[in-house]
């Protein structure tokens, strides 16, 4: 399969355009220079001369006339115009799936014809974006060819084993374009960069990459530039780059802005797909002290974190985000008797390294931002998520491929482990995830529903076929959990992502059997698909920015069996399966937007004139208040009362008055589904579909005092509850949900005693 490319989009031509505009009055120029090798100090020096010349980017046009031009094309686009030319630094914010990269390769070949520029260098922020570049440059190169008059060109990926590839970028006199990860170029002291090196004739490869004065294009500049130590920042301005091209959705620092195209407006114009959430929430499970860690925060030297807690509200119980720090007694915070023993210990702040230490009875837990503790099980919520994801991809299935759209659903995970293990000799073994995924499937593949989409097919091995794993690989070929700290992770990352990028059109095909995948960290940046239709995270989603990546490896507009770009919301929807409820979602959402310079439009609230309504004040009350003191001051004495009233008789009475309350309702989960809409005015979250619960059997829920409890809140002795809960016949009921049940008993208890006082 060929995908295709369409070059007449408006808002890329005009992403394109504000870069080229930037040299607007630039002559065709080519710097040439050669390389010369002293023999006395060995060190490189750069000379112009008339043989065996080099080519690099030479810049004609004065600050000021960068900076008029840069106004001017920040006017034209409606942005905040720069007041000085402070840096070489130009912005471009695309939201994902609106063809950034394709955007800033064309840009590329734009810059060539206008200007003469040949030298680029794509700066990434890691491994999966290095390949993901690689394959659009693989998959682009006969578009390019056809725009642009067959142009020559050079492309590579940056290899320090290979430095012959950096002396042929400077000498070439064709468009040059290499990409590199900043992990290779931010290290001087262990970096060949910056050695003395045979490969390239005996000069730094550094010293020519410098000479060129190359464009340097940063993708994600908010993973390279390395934080508060702009560590890939000072790589950056190490290459003596022409200028500094950015491109994100997702920007940290700004700089000079020159175009945007904001999630906003790529949804308003449906250059995206637009979103669903498919929410699971849980409903009456609050028989276990739980504890989630939503973040922690250093504010002015006071350290805290905001933990989600089951809370005792007027209205029962509620789960709720609280402040808390060091030492915290939960069972006091919360007001629940199931926290007891239950306290906060050390809050770690550090970056990297963040967590909170939760104090036990008998044990300690160390909990990360975004992990609980107490909650359902988790298992049990992970089965329910993967089936709803089954659901809903073949849902789209079975209306889609007869338009000759294929359908991939993408699923999140937390470890490797839990989809694919190694036993002692080393074999593949399916892990919990696999088990289940293929349990659900073949469960799915018998409903009446997908009659049509199962017809003679082998459901053992279909379940087998259609679901894989993207992870990293080791030497061994055994996948595994790595981050792209030092060279043997990124090389253990490389091996996947390769293999992820070769099948990439592969995977839209219908011969190739392959609609699920499972994948840990290596999806999260650097690869999208366009037929990505659903993705479902097994994993918590600790920051809005992860979400908002998260959601991005789903956004693009999908295409058919001929790469040709479908377009229309019918067709074109994701849906995000997600455990938390879909206002959370949206308001996450919108928070991260928000910080990426987003301003909403506040909603104002309109009320109905006709529902206006007087309210008269009973005047005899406010004249008599004198009266009402007086009463007031003769009845304020302390007044002792002594109430007979037959024992048995209340006993009885509290018996049939709990036989005859409501059930108690069983753990359960509930699936609510709603439309996400961003607009103007912020993220809206809209109910689309009548809530489905699923009921949950909970084995581990540790039984509370229910004597001691209800003593507590209702003064009776301990024989007489005994013989109202014994006598009630519901202990199943308090077995099953405890909670429920206590709260149940004390009501119906305490309305008994009322009755028996009046």
């Amino acid at each position: 399969m060929k995908l295709n490319f369409e070059p007449n989009l408006d808002y890329q031509l005009q992403a394109i355009e504000a870069v080229c505009d930037l040299f607007r009055g630039q002559e065709i120029c080519r710097t040439e220079f050669t390389v010369a090798h002293t023999v006395t100090d060995r060190q490189m020096k750069l000379l112009f001369a008339e043989s065996d010349l080099g080519i690099g980017n030479r810049l004609t046009l004065h600050d000021d006339e960068l900076a008029k031009n840069l106004n001017d094309i920040q006017l034209r686009h409606g942005l905040a115009p720069s007041s000085t030319l402070v840096s070489g630094d130009f912005t471009v914010e695309m939201e994902t799936g609106t063809g950034k990269t394709y955007v800033y390769l064309r840009t590329i070949f734009e810059l060539n014809k206008r200007y003469g520029f040949t030298k680029f260098i794509i700066v990434v922020p890691s491994v999966a974006i290095k390949e993901g570049v690689y394959k659009s440059l693989q998959i682009t190169e006969e578009h390019f060819k056809g725009l642009y008059a067959g142009v020559p060109f050079d492309y590579f990926l940056y290899d320090s084993a290979q430095l012959g590839q950096v002396r042929n970028f400077a000498s070439s006199p064709q468009i040059q374009i290499m990409v590199v990860t900043v992990s290779a170029i931010n290290k001087k002291a262990v970096n060949n960069l910056y050695k003395d090196r045979e490969q390239t004739g005996g000069e730094k490869p550094i010293d020519l990459i410098k000479a060129t004065r190359p464009i340097v294009i940063v993708d994600e500049p908010q993973s390279v530039d390395g934080g508060l130590s702009g560590a890939g920042k000072a790589a950056q301005g190490a290459m003596n780059p022409l200028c500094t091209l950015r491109y994100s959705a997702t920007h940290v620092d700004q700089h000079h802005m020159i175009y945007r195209l904001a999630a906003v407006d790529a949804y308003e114009r449906k250059l995206v797909k637009q979103i669903e959430v498919a929410a699971v929430t849980s409903e009456n499970a609050y028989n276990k002290p739980y504890v989630r860690v939503r973040k922690v925060a250093n504010r002015r030297g006071i350290i805290s974190a905001v933990c989600e807690l089951d809370m005792k509200t007027a209205g029962g119980v509620a789960r709720r985000e609280v402040t808390v720090r060091y030492g915290a007694d939960l069972e006091q915070t919360t007001g629940r008797a199931v926290y007891s023993g239950c306290r906060i210990g050390e809050i770690r702040v550090e970056r990297g390294n963040e967590y909170v230490e939760l104090q036990l009875p008998g044990s300690n837990q160390y909990l990360e931002p975004g992990q609980a503790w107490g909650d359902v099980d988790q298992l049990a919520v992970q089965r329910q998520m993967i089936r709803r994801t089954i659901q809903e991809h073949l849902d789209k299935e079975r209306r889609l491929r007869p338009q000759g759209i294929k359908v991939l659903s993408l699923f999140f995970i937390d470890a490797v482990a839990r989809y694919r293990r190694y036993d002692v000799a080393g074999k593949p073994v399916k892990g919990e995830y696999a088990i289940i995924f293929e349990d659900e499937y073949r469960r799915a593949a018998k409903l009446p529903a997908y009659d049509t989409l199962f017809q003679d097919v082998d459901l053992i091995r279909a379940a087998e076929e259609v679901h894989n794993g993207y992870f990293s690989i080791d030497k061994r070929g055994v996948w595994t959990d790595t981050a792209e700290h030092n060279q043997s992770n990124r090389d253990n990352a490389e091996r996947a992502y390769h293999l992820i990028m070769k099948e990439k059109e592969q995977l839209l095909k219908f011969e190739t059997p392959l609609k699920f995948i499972f994948s840990h960290s290596a999806l999260k940046e650097g690869w999208d698909n366009p037929n990505i239709f659903q993705i479902c995270t097994l994993r918590d989603i600790q920051t809005e920015r992860e979400r908002r990546q998260t959601i991005g490896r789903g956004l693009r507009l999908c295409v058919n069996q001929n790469g040709e770009r479908m377009r229309g919301c019918e067709i074109n929807t994701l849906t995000v399966i997600a455990q938390e409820s879909y206002e959370q979602f949206a308001e996450s959402l919108q928070k991260e937007i928000e910080q990426d310079g987003c301003c909403f439009g506040g909603r104002l609230e309109i009320k109905n004139a006709d529902e206006r309504r007087q309210v008269r004040t009973r005047q005899a009350m406010l004249d008599s208040s004198s009266e009402c003191q007086a009463s007031g001051d003769r009845m304020k004495h302390q007044t002792t009362y002594r109430l007979h009233f037959d024992n048995e008789k209340l006993i009885e009475s509290c018996i049939n008055a709990l036989q005859k309350a409501p059930p108690i309702p069983t753990n359960r989960l509930q699936w609510r589904k709603a439309d996400i809409a961003i607009g103007k005015a912020g993220v809206e979250a809209a109910a689309k579909a009548l809530a489905a619960t699923v009921t949950l059997n909970e084995k581990d829920i540790v039984l509370p005092d229910l004597l001691t409890h209800l003593q507590e809140r209702t003064q009776l002795t301990r024989r007489t509850i005994y013989r109202i809960v014994t006598g009630s016949g519901r202990l199943g009921d308090f077995k099953r949900n405890p909670l429920a049940f206590s709260d149940l008993a004390e009501d119906a208890i305490n309305r008994c005693k009322r009755l028996f006082i009046s």
